[in-house]
């Protein structure tokens, strides 16, 4: 599926005042996924690590400052290769990591040349820790539910999509557009925009699929 926050991704990406990114957005909105379809696409190689599901992890940020030797530790624990400017680095879940999030202060300071994207679905909690927030030393973008516009494309709709890019002012839909944006919007309110509820409609136009 096409995300329009590509765009942004890849603005991030070619940024010469890039700083290590934080990622929000409530649960099942497509954080994890987005990040890996945007390493996958402007990347050499992607290395992910969900410190949820490997909580050994944090235990290399908790030794030492050193962002080389937390990235060796990474590596070596979890045998993913990481090249400076050419692998994007996905720390996923790291809502209960204070000391994740802290460490992209050094990552800002001491290493620009690694590209690292942070997602958490309650990271609001840690941004609420003074203490723990690198502030000034991290970008943060915001992923929301698939815009209709979104929805259309994903339904293969890019005509109707498109057109909606031409209407600027409030001007009466002619029923050849009105009609079929219609019954799309009805199934864009289904699914709620949520990533998976619409993957679902779009391979099985089923309702009771979702």
């Amino acid at each position: 599926m096409e995300r329009l926050i590509l765009k942004k991704l890849l603005n991030w990406k070619s940024s010469p005042y890039r700083k290590p990114l934080i990622l929000k957005g409530v649960r099942q909105v497509g954080k994890t996924w987005i990040l890996k379809e945007f390493g996958k696409r402007y990347y050499d190689n992607t290395a992910y690590f969900n410190f949820d599901e490997n909580e050994e992890y944090k235990q290399f940020f908790d030794t030492t400052k050193d962002v080389d030797r937390i990235l060796q530790n990474l590596m070596l624990a979890s045998g993913q290769k990481i090249t400076p400017e050419k692998t994007l680095i996905i720390f996923d879940e790291v809502q209960d990591c204070p000391k994740v999030i802290n460490s992209m202060k050094y990552f800002c300071e001491n290493a620009s040349q690694y590209h690292i994207a942070c997602a958490g679905s309650l990271l609001g909690i840690s941004l609420a820790k003074p203490s723990s927030f690198p502030v000034g030393k991290v970008s943060i973008m915001q992923i929301d539910p698939m815009t209709f516009t979104e929805f259309l494309l994903a339904n293969g709709d890019e005509n109707l999509a498109n057109y909606l890019e031409t209407v600027k002012t409030i001007e009466r839909i002619p029923d050849a557009f009105f009609n079929p944006l219609y019954e799309k919007l009805k199934m864009y309110y289904v699914t709620g925009g949520m990533p998976e509820s619409v993957k679902m409609w779009t391979e099985a136009r089923d309702v009771d699929a979702m």
